[in-house]
């Protein structure tokens, strides 16, 4: 569905899904590997750039996810995010509803020109997933509730800028909306993050310096999280599972 707000209304524009791709499985003697790419056409056309006259084309780009699965011999699975448009944001669940997989980065300036023809998987082309970990259930509702407000001015890091560095003062929070950044602990990188996590927390749980350095691996852009939107106790568990440094 794509959603356009016209003044005070919405309107909900249907989609149009393109056939699912299922390539024949691949087998082994220890395993079997499936794999599907599903999606389709948006609601809307948009402009676009082409190189013949009149040098501009009205069309729908193209959303699309590509999944495998693969079953092993002794019964236990593996799942992958192959590929996947570079917009929308793809968020994969579960058998039981559980988000496993999201992709960290989003590029609509590149998609709205290029995700047409043959630059598809209907075409003779998929582009490679940046998949990131799943953030925890509460920075999940700490992110809905601080996009949700809209106060907060988000913020533009470059690739390779810092936006945190290891032994710093600080005792600010931030919320990732977009991009990547790697974790570095002593110059080694030890983790990545991306969008719905909340970084620099335990400075501020625990009134001392940055334990991590917090370095863009690509263009991304992070809001600020004030202090009121998150008490102690939940700041303090989000801590816990950050503890990079001593793993």
């Amino acid at each position: 569905m794509t959603r356009l707000k016209l003044g005070p209304k919405t309107v909900t524009v249907k989609a149009k899904a393109m056939p699912d791709i299922r390539p024949e499985p691949v087998v082994t003697d220890t395993y079997v590997r499936f794999t599907q790419t599903c999606g389709g056409r948006t609601g809307v056309p948009a402009p676009r750039p082409v190189s013949r006259k009149p040098l501009f084309q009205i069309d729908s780009a193209v959303a699309w996810t590509t999944l495998s699965l693969t079953i092993h011999a002794d019964g236990h699975t593996e799942r992958e995010l192959v590929g996947a448009s570079c917009f929308p944001r793809h968020w994969i669940y579960d058998d039981e509803g559980e988000l496993v997989m999201q992709t960290g980065l989003t590029d609509f300036s590149t998609w709205i020109n290029d995700a047409f023809g043959e630059r598809t998987p209907w075409g003779d082309y998929d582009s490679p997933a940046m998949v990131q970990p799943v953030e925890s259930m509460l920075e999940r509702e700490l992110a809905s509730i601080i996009t949700g407000d809209g106060k907060e001015k988000s913020r533009e890091i470059s690739k390779g800028n810092i936006l945190i560095e290891q032994g710093a003062a600080g005792d600010e929070m931030f919320l990732v909306l977009d991009g990547t950044f790697a974790i570095e602990v002593d110059g080694q990188p030890v983790a990545q993050v991306g969008p719905g996590a909340i970084i620099g927390e335990r400075a501020v749980v625990e009134k001392g310096s940055r334990t991590a350095t917090v370095r863009a691996i690509t263009a991304c852009r992070v809001v600020r999280v004030p202090r009121r939107y998150a008490d102690e106790r939940e700041l303090s568990e989000i801590a816990r599972g950050h503890r990079r440094e001593e793993a």
